[in-house]
């Protein structure tokens, strides 16, 4: 096996390395760490794609791993045949630093393969590439982003004929085609390009993309009647969002729309953001200021890459207060349901999906309103599954699909997470529940006590260097191996392991298959109902677990939130409180 250095040396002697890169390479020479850092391995191409930092190296994102991977991508289109070339791959990006760079070399080295290629013309949300896919009749979707990540990260996100993040079986082929090739010797130069095979796709699919979000209003009329007194708050915090989540917000009705002007500008440097991520208190901090001058009792929030987004609103003592990926999901079911049983529309055969680390509530929800709920594995590949199968047999309703990490899909047109159809939802929520005297604060109150109390909590640990993905693998390994019996003083009745296939009863020892796909991940139920879940993540070196609470009243769900936590702590030998998000 190669080592590091003897990598290092080979990218210095090629001559296919550009001089800016030598030049940033030779200056590490005497950094071991760095090195090993950047050549000690390669990125794994998995279904999330690629994410590291920018850089030169075998384990960063730079032109070179770009146009590799999308010859993997290439050489795996050709080998299904003359069909699936015509049929071509959309490319799209966002505002992070070299986006555009990598996106015209993915269309190089595509169009070099004979490959019809479909290029937005400047950086869009994710959604639209999704939707872009199932628009032209693509076999396959490359995107270049990192989503919320800090700065000095860049992605590249595969999706797949139907809009979706491709399956494992796709992905481990392109994966092999990858590891086949020679990043500099068996990758097409750009002039080998064929700019003839490249349709630019701009304002007419703008058009198109926007008819089909506002196809998904729930109460149209909503907006407008509180036109007067709904006042928004919008930050894309410097990405994708900039153009299309305030051009619909104006379609549907809102007059008062307030921009973050400081953070409307794609910026991939995302100044003031140390994580540009819609989740966080502090990435509200501009939007606060604004809201405050404005009288603004709600602030709306996308991820640089517009597929994520997140809210602020104002409690009863008129602070601003965050609403979870969970509340929000949750909300965002309630809302749908009353709205269209208010109107008489709600279908008999309606479905929502959500994920098995996404709060219970929605069982609750879906239960009062009698609308079907699947539970799948993270991801929103597996929701648009399930969608597809319903496609399939001709049957079912689909409502709405989401899970915690503030990520919300509606509509058939994509098949993934959509900031720009969140946006529109929450803001004509936001009005249907000002009409009734109530902000969403209020609303999640009312839900709490309709439903019950159920509290969510996250956290991570990372693992990062060489070793980091074997530390993973021997934490996961040592947490099956030592089944818990009680969390927080519960006993535990049942315990899944998504890899192994299995689902134990630990009270009549009966195992069972999860009826969901082989997946690394560990489910724990409690005899109380509360759930902890651990989980690689599949784009960053992290494990990441969850806690899924419920009680009484809302001190007992908290309460239960954190004895559950502390329980974890002691499976993974940690002090208590040491658990962070």
């Amino acid at each position: 096996m190669e080592d590091y250095r003897t990598r290092y040396e080979a990218w210095l002697a090629s001559d296919k390395l550009d001089e800016a890169s030598k030049e940033e390479l030779r200056a590490l020479r005497d950094d071991e760490t760095e090195l090993k850092m950047r050549f000690g391995s390669t990125m794994e191409f998995g279904t999330g794609g690629l994410r590291s930092k920018l850089g030169a190296g075998t384990n960063r994102m730079n032109t070179y791993t770009v146009a590799q991977a999308t010859e993997g991508v290439a050489r795996l289109i050709e080998s299904l045949g003359e069909d699936a070339k015509k049929r071509g791959v959309i490319l799209g990006c966002d505002s992070r630093h070299m986006s555009p760079e990598f996106d015209r070399r993915c269309a190089e080295v595509l169009s070099a393969h004979g490959i019809r290629v479909y290029l937005f013309d400047e950086l869009r949300p994710t959604p639209m590439l999704s939707a872009g896919v199932r628009h032209f009749g693509c076999i396959a979707g490359i995107n270049i982003t990192a989503s919320h990540n800090p700065a000095e990260y860049n992605g590249y996100k595969l999706y797949w004929e139907d809009g979706a993040q491709p399956t494992g079986d796709v992905a481990d082929k392109v994966a092999d085609f990858i590891a086949h090739s020679d990043i500099f010797e068996d990758v097409p130069a750009p002039e080998k390009s064929d700019w003839d095979l490249v349709t630019m796709v701009g304002a007419d699919f703008d058009e198109f993309f926007i008819e089909k979000v506002l196809a998904e209003q729930v109460y149209p009329d909503a907006v407008r009647r509180d036109a007067d007194e709904l006042k928004i708050v919008y930050t894309p915090l410097c990405g994708a969002g900039y153009r299309m989540v305030p051009e619909v917000l104006r379609r549907i009705g809102v007059k008062h729309l307030y921009p973050v002007t400081c953070q409307m500008t794609p910026d991939g440097s995302f100044p003031g953001l140390a994580k540009p991520n819609p989740e966080y208190p502090a990435a509200f901090k501009e939007g606060i200021k604004i809201a405050e001058e404005v009288n603004s009792d709600l602030i709306i929030a996308n991820d640089p890459d517009c597929d994520r987004v997140g809210v602020m609103a104002r409690d009863k003592n008129g602070e601003f207060k965050c609403i979870t990926g969970n509340q929000m999901g949750s909300l965002l079911l309630d809302y749908i349901f009353s709205a269209l049983e208010e109107q008489g529309k709600l279908p008999a055969d309606g479905y929502a999906v959500k994920t098995i680390v996404t709060s219970e509530m929605a069982t609750a929800i879906c239960k009062a309103h009698k609308v079907d709920l699947y539970n799948v594995l993270t991801g929103f590949k597996f929701i648009a599954e399930v969608i597809a199968e319903h496609e399939k047999s001709g049957s079912g309703t689909f409502l709405l699909g989401y899970e915690e990490s503030y990520g919300y899909m509606k509509g058939s047109y994509a098949r993934d997470k959509d900031g720009v159809v969140a946006s529109m939802l929450i803001t004509e929520m936001a009005a249907w529940y000002e009409l009734k005297g109530m902000t969403l604060i209020d609303a999640i109150e009312a839900l709490y006590e309709k439903y019950g109390f159920f509290t969510e909590n996250s956290a991570e640990i990372y693992m990062e260097g060489l070793d980091g993905a074997d530390k993973i693998r021997a934490l996961m390994d040592k947490l099956r191996a030592e089944e818990p019996e009680k969390i927080a003083g519960s006993a535990v009745v049942n315990i899944r392991d998504y890899r192994a296939e299995t689902s134990k009863n630990v009270l009549t020892g009966e195992v069972t298959g999860t009826g969901l796909p082989k997946s690394n991940v560990l489910y724990w139920m409690t005899e109380n109902g509360n759930v902890v879940v651990a989980r690689p993540s599949g784009t960053e070196p992290k494990i990441k677990f969850y806690i899924l609470a419920n009680g009484r009243t809302e001190e007992e769900a908290n309460a239960n939130a954190k004895a559950c936590t502390h329980s974890l702590e002691d499976m993974l030998g940690m002090p208590h409180d040491s658990l962070k998000k």
